[in-house]
């Protein structure tokens, strides 16, 4: 019996020791952005007019490029992701040319 209790505590002990490690949907969509952005720069795409990288990064998140500081073709329709605009997706992250983070919303 001693040792059936001994065995319970330390399978106890050990779970509730045990580090979990969720990512947030937040920080998964900005490690799917940078390296969806980092692929477009791979491939040799233009990231100089801001295009959108992805409408579905991850459900509910799109992924931008801008520029740091911002400029007026960041604002223009065609370089913002469209699942954005039009609410479709709630959140969005943004990164520079060279796949840097500017921002997360």
């Amino acid at each position: 019996m001693r040792k059936i209790i001994f065995f319970l505590f330390l399978i106890i002990l050990i779970n509730g020791c045990a580090k979990t490690s969720t990512k947030s949907s937040k920080d998964i969509a900005i490690d799917a952005c940078k390296a969806e952005c980092q692929k477009a720069v791979d491939e040799g795409t233009d990231l100089g007019n801001g295009p959108c990288l992805s409408n579905k990064l991850i459900d509910d998140w799109v992924c931008d490029v801008a520029h740091s500081p911002r400029e007026e073709i960041d604002n223009q329709q065609e370089n913002q992701c469209s699942a954005f605009r039009t609410g479709e997706a709630h959140h969005f992250v943004e990164l520079d040319e060279n796949c840097s983070l500017i921002k997360v919303r």
